[in-house]
């Protein structure tokens, strides 16, 4: 599915955020340390080669929100955007926060002259967001900032299931339908 808002083409596909070779910037569900995990860190991170490690150790720790941005080493893109969401139900306000950390990739994409996005669905996997209000803190930032995008022409969400893709579909729907957002 997608749509273009503002002349920014906002995509949903289900896939693997590691296998993304049209996309100028891939982002990483990251931990505070920036170190390889599960999910989607240690997709990126294995995808990336040990110099991706080597790069985010002295950008870390993370606060809840924040990104950084490395090169992508051995992924065909060519910058990683590590963003720490929030530990749901820990870290609050976690819907602030974790739009906090979709703007602070946005805002680091820009300064990059990136042209193009893929985000992974923040903070859904072992942080334990719900999938529904992720979706709308995502989807929700993007369509907010849309407008005032210079660099950005595509932001693609790499979604992991048909569940997940399900809810982002129907929240994208929900919000374009929605007179304050669309």
């Amino acid at each position: 599915m997608d749509v273009t808002l503002d002349k920014i083409r906002i995509e949903l596909v289900q896939g693997d955020i590691a296998d993304q070779p049209d996309v100028d910037a891939v982002v990483n569900a990251a931990n505070a340390q920036l170190r390889s995990g599960g999910g989607v860190a240690g997709a990126i991170h294995q995808a990336a080669g040990p110099k991706l490690a080597e790069a985010c150790t002295p950008l870390a720790p993370l606060q809840p929100g924040e990104a950084v941005c490395t090169e992508a080493f051995d992924l065909p893109n060519d910058y990683v955007i590590h963003v720490l969401g929030p530990v749901y139900g820990r870290d609050e306000p976690a819907a602030a926060l974790l739009r906090s950390g979709y703007e602070n990739a946005l805002d680091l994409a820009e300064e990059h002259g990136v042209s193009s996005i893929a985000f992974p669905a923040l903070s859904t996997g072992t942080f334990g967001y719900p999938m529904r209000p992720a979706a709308h803190a995502a989807l929700g930032t993007m369509l907010t900032n849309a407008p005032i995008l210079e660099h950005i022409k595509l932001v693609r969400f790499v979604l992991f299931d048909a569940k997940a893709m399900s809810v982002f579909e129907d929240m994208l729907a929900e919000l374009r339908d929605d007179p304050l957002m669309g």
